[in-house]
């Protein structure tokens, strides 16, 4: 999962600092942050999750082919699950 970077911004210039506290010029505040290749993953999982749900949301299978539908759409939950979003798409 995502690791969080402890560090100090500064709540008026908004400068950031990992290493220590400011000197006393500005007044800082304890933030997080994350990698942003770390975010942008997340981001593209949460959109392929999003756009399995509109699926699922706005679909109506035929009377005999509901349950075909329905696995077809569990395997491609259990693979955006499991992280292999490319593999759905």
């Amino acid at each position: 999962m995502t690791d969080y970077i402890k560090a100090w911004q500064c709540i008026g210039c908004g400068r950031i600092e990992a290493t220590q506290t400011c000197i006393g010029v500005c007044k800082d505040e304890k933030v997080e942050f994350v990698y942003a290749d770390e975010h942008e993953a997340v981001l593209a999982r949460a959109k392929a999750l999003e756009a399995l749900v509109r699926r699922i949301a706005w679909s109506t299978p035929r009377d005999d082919g509901w349950e075909r539908s329905y696995r077809a759409l569990q395997a491609e939950a259990r693979r955006l699950l499991a992280g292999e979003q490319d593999k759905a798409a």
